[in-house]
């Protein structure tokens, strides 16, 4: 016996559009902590690398052209010797500090130190 079950799909809820815009890009492994780090001011490709430890600079790489694809990061070639590049937040990306700074401490309040089996969150 089959029961046939009607519903309004328009009354369904349904997930913000910016919401999900939000998390189809800063919801990426490794984009979070990243942009975080650029929070604080401006860095260079190293100190990034080294800011957000177990990204391989490829990662590092492709979610920095991705954040500047976006409009929320912009890299600045300093001229050398050595060449230098340098990325910061556009204006943007920095209207994401409140909310990068309400997110922490919901973490800190709320979410566990550790992952599963106790290990540390990405």
């Amino acid at each position: 016996m089959t029961v046939e079950r009607s519903h309004d799909i328009g009354a369904c809820k349904r997930v913000d559009g910016g919401i999900t815009r939000v998390f189809q890009l800063l919801g990426k492994r490794w984009t979070g902590p990243i942009v975080a780090v650029l929070v604080e001011g401006p860095a260079h490709f190293a100190d990034l690398r080294r800011a957000v430890p177990g990204i391989s600079e490829r990662m590092l790489s492709d979610r920095l052209s991705e954040l500047g694809t976006a409009g929320i990061v912009v890299r600045e070639v300093e001229e050398g010797p050595p060449l230098r590049v340098l990325y910061r937040l556009t204006e943007s990306g920095a209207a994401l500090k409140p909310s990068l700074l309400a997110l922490g401490k919901w973490a800190e309040e709320h979410l566990p130190e550790g992952g599963a089996c106790g290990e540390p969150l990405p």
